[in-house]
């Protein structure tokens, strides 16, 4: 009996199927029969049909192509594209590579999980290619068993400073490879203590163990690797990227490292940030220490995965032109075209960290010499914490499909995280995860919907937030049509619900230091010299425009004069951008103050709203994940009550201009 749940690979019986005559036989072709990733994806198909219609399906294998040689991000987008097809009165799955012929298998099942007519759906020959090379999960799992920034429950992969390899480990691999998942960080960014030692022979070979099954589902091992290993584990008093002696230990390890670990894709490292060591403790740039690591990974097929996640936390804010959003750009363009081939560097969404609005990182198309990826986080490190319903896929849709302008066509993010823009070797888009061992993995049940539509976007960045949403419900808690539409209904507004009642107009934060969950609106725990917001009795806002930080003219135009301009930015990024008076107009012709007032108490009326939806649905979904996500309800209307009464009167006594509805504000 597992100890978790299955989610959407349940597999739940369909009563009245309809036709399924398709689904009896099949032809996959292109690949061995013997191929690991081809054998798991047949068992797949045949537990998937078995429990779903009972049907055990006739699967014989056409011709084999020619073993494909991976060597960057066009070739793994080419080997893993698929086409299903009718052949025969059956269905075919054709590709060049084990992954292929997996994805066109779960492609298959969720159609018929989602209660689609296949005959319909394949009529036409449906081929797919992957919209991005690299679609990653980066786990931010510690060797002692907890997870930095983790809300449903400790590592599944980490113990007592050792590994677990279990049934759980396989039926996540097939968890996320169902969603087309090609690449899993599986320890924290921030190595420390016991994680450097991944890469000894203390762990050798239960960490191959892991690549081996990840392997079986198409999916490609890295780990996060501690800068100083020099100094940690090896016994040198320097991890200058440029010292001969470091650069030979480094030769020697991974040399090492690549034989014990032959499925291994390459390491994520974080370095010169909060704390962690890097090359600008020797006078080096970020690119000598990246080079000096990719070089020496090359030639064992290995990429290096460089986060741009730089900056001083020790900054002293009362300096004005002084700006931590400005330290992506400030750190890394410079040198724009002087890494080296194998290298990606991994940008976060907005140059800040992960609020619930913020703008593009520039340096998403300012960079166009550099291979480079996308960072987000479904982990909801700033957006509830897996307690407060916050469906992030409308947000990943606004930054993919946000205009760049770094060309004349193709400058959309999407655009150039598929390669496609700059024509980069390697690209692609990476999440911080947002799983643990609690029995549904990600806490709150809903919030295995972020889990899901990642992976899906990741591989289909044409999908829309609501047909992502459907599959989801259906797939893992009813296919009621009734029930779906109500649950669909209350994903998709949570975003900006969660928006509404805590950081508003792009102000971010303002939540408890340290713990990142609950209202402190003066709670900004990196500025030791006042508030993030840098309100005052007159008005509230940063000024990063050309008369404050400069930061707004990081970016290409025409989005640099727009953000420079409080007349022409966007109401929803307008403090982030710029200090304004509490009676300054927005667009919506509403004052600052008024739109505070206004959206915390709406937030958390329309938060009331979905628990209220929510809870008509008992008896109509599981139970077990009524009672879960209904307690999660209880919690956040706590925490939406405390951020509307906490940031109302915070703002109504530092302005002591008052609601002009009314409302009490205490």
């Amino acid at each position: 009996m597992k100890n978790y749940a299955d989610l959407w690979l349940g597999y739940r019986k369909i009563e009245d199927p309809g036709d399924t005559s398709l689904l009896k036989k099949f032809c996959i072709s292109g690949v061995a029969e013997s191929d690991k990733v081809v054998v798991n994806a047949v068992s797949e198909l045949r537990t998937g049909l078995k429990a779903m219609l009972g049907i055990e399906p006739d699967i014989v294998f056409g011709s084999a192509g020619a073993p494909v040689s991976i060597n960057s991000g066009k070739d793994m987008q080419d080997a893993e594209e698929y086409t299903v097809s009718i052949r025969d009165e059956g269905l075919a799955i054709d590709s060049k590579s084990g992954a292929g012929i997996l994805y066109g298998v779960f492609d298959i099942l969720r159609n018929v999980a989602c209660g689609g007519d296949v005959r319909s759906i394949y009529a036409s020959e449906k081929k797919v290619r992957p919209s991005n090379p690299l679609r990653m999960l980066n786990h931010w799992d510690n060797m002692s068993g907890d997870i930095e920034r983790g809300y449903s429950g400790n590592s599944f992969f980490f113990e007592n400073d050792d590994i677990v390899i279990n049934e759980r480990t396989e039926d996540y691999a097939r968890l996320i490879a169902s969603v087309g998942i090609n690449g899993v960080v599986i320890n924290n960014v921030n190595v420390k203590n016991a994680a450097s030692y991944l890469i000894t022979d203390r762990f050798f070979d239960k960490v191959a163990k892991l690549g081996e099954i990840f392997a079986g589902y198409g999916i490609r091992l890295f780990l996060s690797l501690n800068y100083a290993s020099t100094i940690e584990i090896g016994g040198l008093d320097s991890a200058d990227p440029l010292d001969e002696k470091v650069i030979a230990w480094w030769k020697t390890k991974m040399a090492e490292i690549f034989e014990k670990i032959p499925t291994l894709g390459g390491f994520l490292v974080k370095a010169d940030s909060e704390g962690r060591p890097g090359p600008f403790t020797y006078g080096r740039t970020q690119a000598d220490g990246a080079n000096m690591l990719a070089d020496i990974v090359k030639e064992h097929g290995g990429i290096i995965i460089w986060r741009c996640f730089v900056y001083n936390c020790k900054q002293d804010w009362r300096d004005r032109k002084t700006d931590r959003a400005r330290a992506g750009y400030d750190n890394f363009m410079p040198m724009d075209g002087d890494y080296h081939d194998n290298v990606i560097l991994q940008i976060k969404n907005g140059p800040m960290d992960f609020q619930i609005r913020e703008p593009i990182s520039p340096l998403l198309g300012g960079l166009k010499k550099t291979n480079q990826m996308l960072e987000v986080q479904i982990a909801q490190e700033y957006t509830g914490h897996q307690i407060d319903l916050c469906y992030l896929i409308p947000e990943f849709k606004e930054i993919l499909g946000f205009r760049t302008y770094c060309s004349e066509d193709r400058d959309t993010v999407a655009d150039i995280i598929s390669g496609e823009t700059f024509g980069s070797r390697f690209s692609g888009i990476a999440a911080v995860t947002n799983t643990g061992n609690d029995f549904n993995w990600t806490g709150n049940y809903l919030a295995g919907a972020n889990l899901f539509g990642f992976g899906r976007l990741a591989f289909d960045t044409e999908l829309s937030s609501e047909q992502i949403a459907e599959e989801f419900v259906r797939m893992t808690i009813s296919r009621d049509d009734a029930v779906v539409k109500e649950i669909v209904g209350i994903l998709l507004p949570s975003r900006e619900i969660y928006e509404r009642y805590t950081s508003p107009l792009g102000i971010g934060w303002m939540v408890t230091p340290g713990v990142h969950y609950g209202c402190s609106v003066d709670g900004y725990e990196y500025d030791r010299w006042g508030t993030y917001h840098r309100a005052d009795h007159l008005g509230i806002g940063v000024d990063r425009s050309d008369k404050g930080t400069g930061y707004a003219m990081q970016y290409n135009e025409p989005n640099a004069s727009v953000y420079n301009d409080p007349e022409k930015c966007p109401d929803e990024l307008v403090l982030f951008f710029h200090h304004l008076p509490y009676t300054h107009k927005l667009h919506s012709g509403k004052t600052v103050i008024q739109h505070i007032y206004d959206t915390h108490f709406e937030g958390y009326e329309e938060a009331r709203e979905l628990a209220k939806k929510w809870s008509t649905l008992k008896g109509k979904v599981d139970d077990e994940i009524f009672e879960n996500v209904s307690e999660r309800f209880e919690r956040q209307l706590a925490n939406a009550r405390e951020w509307c009464d906490q940031v109302n009167s915070y703002f109504f006594r530092k302005s002591g201009i008052p609601d002009e509805k009314g409302r009490q504000i205490w």
